[in-house]
């Protein structure tokens, strides 16, 4: 797969539900209304390497899908 970029990330952490409560240098860090703990995500990043991006819909409680991937 590659890597992938972090606008897309966002796009798809938001579309979730997740929403932006700060931002502390080059992260952004955002929160679920139901849903427990932070996400944060480096932000601008054209390359996010597979196992960030893992790591972040983890920590979303999402999974890799077929949006975030094409």
């Amino acid at each position: 797969m590659g890597s992938k970029n972090s606008r897309k990330l966002i796009a798809t952490v938001m579309a979730d539900g997740w929403y932006l409560v700060r931002v502390t240098g080059s992260h952004h860090h955002f929160k679920h209304p139901t849903k427990s703990g932070l996400v944060t995500i480096p932000h601008p990043k054209k390359d996010l390497q597979i196992k960030t991006v893992n790591s972040i819909l983890k920590q979303a409680q999402l999974t890799l899908t077929g949006a975030f991937l094409a």
